[in-house]
């Protein structure tokens, strides 16, 4: 059973892989087309920036996706159904908001959110918990809190990233409450499924820790693809569009704030560094602009938005990226036309 899981997984990966080399591709064609010719050296400038790009964000990921895949074997084995229920309040907007804050029990990014959250649904969480928790918990964190707080200190910075980033995801993860998990969320998948205890192993003792581990290793796997894919778009559109195309209009109230929610989803940055990135901005863009994109980049990034597809359906996928795209944008444009900071 366990060789048929595994060979179900290898074939899906196949045209992920297909994709992936179709981007390399795109990009080396676009590299020689906007030099003119087929020279080799048109190549020089571009493809080696494209995969110095996508390393970068990869290799920044992985330790992450690892440890959010960690930490779903261990809920799997380890946490009973029942145990999750009594944890959860049945009122929907102490859930709600439980679901915003839990990342402080559950510290991830936006690349270990995934597959914590895809286990806790198959564990029985309710819907609108797992929405907030997946979008709040790549900044409602301890190591976040402090990363920013390193940053810009004290101040109305790092309450206002913590603030507006619990709100926008308890008020997305209410909105769930009333949709029905069959509606939101992807059938379970063959390899998905707990394996019975003998496929692992004895369950007793350190058995049920190699279980875990065993588990681990099949989420990875399955996210691993669209971590890939999402770096190679990430650096695809970094190495197509020059980033002074975004920057010059940062001096407007309305574009800057775009720009910069644009930029985070391009950059597609690990949400414990992001606040060194945006530091960098500040003279040139307005803090409400900075506050969007360290608000909307942990939410939704291009990377992430892919992971998302290996939980929710696809049209789900395009609220979870519309909503928090818009409710940052408002509060970010409301901030910057009427807040003097």
């Amino acid at each position: 059973m366990v060789d048929r899981a595994r060979k179900q997984t290898a074939a899906r990966w196949l045209p992920w892989l297909i994709l992936g080399a179709v981007l390399i591709a795109g990009v080396i064609i676009w590299s020689l087309t906007q030099a003119g010719s087929s020279d080799v050296g048109a190549l020089n400038g571009r493809f080696p920036t494209f995969v110095t790009i996508f390393l970068g964000i990869f290799i920044e990921a992985v330790p992450f996706l690892t440890a959010g895949a960690i930490v779903s074997g261990f809920i799997e084995v380890f946490i009973s159904k029942q145990a999750l229920d009594r944890f959860i309040p049945r009122n929907p907007i102490a859930a709600s908001f439980m679901g915003s804050v839990l990342g402080f029990v559950l510290p991830v990014c936006e690349c270990g959110v995934v597959p914590v959250t895809r286990r806790l649904y198959q564990k029985g969480l309710p819907l609108s918990v797992g929405i907030a928790f997946l979008l709040a918990a790549p900044v409602v964190n301890p190591v976040v809190l402090a990363s920013t707080y390193a940053a810009f200190g004290w101040g109305p910075m790092l309450a206002g990233r913590f603030g507006f980033t619990i709100l926008i995801a308890f008020v997305i993860g209410l909105i769930f409450y009333f949709a029905q998990p069959e509606e939101v969320l992807l059938p379970e998948s063959p390899e998905s499924v707990l394996l019975p205890d003998s496929a692992y192993g004895d369950a007793q003792g350190g058995g049920r820790i190699w279980q875990a581990l065993a588990i681990a290793g099949d989420d990875f796997t399955d996210m691993g693809r669209y971590l890939i894919v999402g770096s190679m778009l990430a650096a695809g559109m970094q190495t197509l569009v020059p980033q002074s195309t975004l920057l010059a209009i940062g001096s407007d109230a309305f574009l800057s704030v775009a720009a910069m929610m644009i930029l985070a989803f391009v950059l597609s940055l690990c949400s414990t560094v992001d606040a060194f990135v945006a530091l960098s901005f500040s003279n040139t863009f307005s803090p409400a602009a900075i506050l969007g994109f360290l608000v909307f980049g942990p939410m939704v990034d291009i990377k992430s938005a892919l992971m998302f597809l290996s939980v929710f359906r696809r049209r789900i996928v395009l609220y979870l990226i519309l909503l928090p795209m818009t409710m940052t944008l408002v509060i970010a444009l409301y901030i910057n036309l009427n807040v003097g900071w």
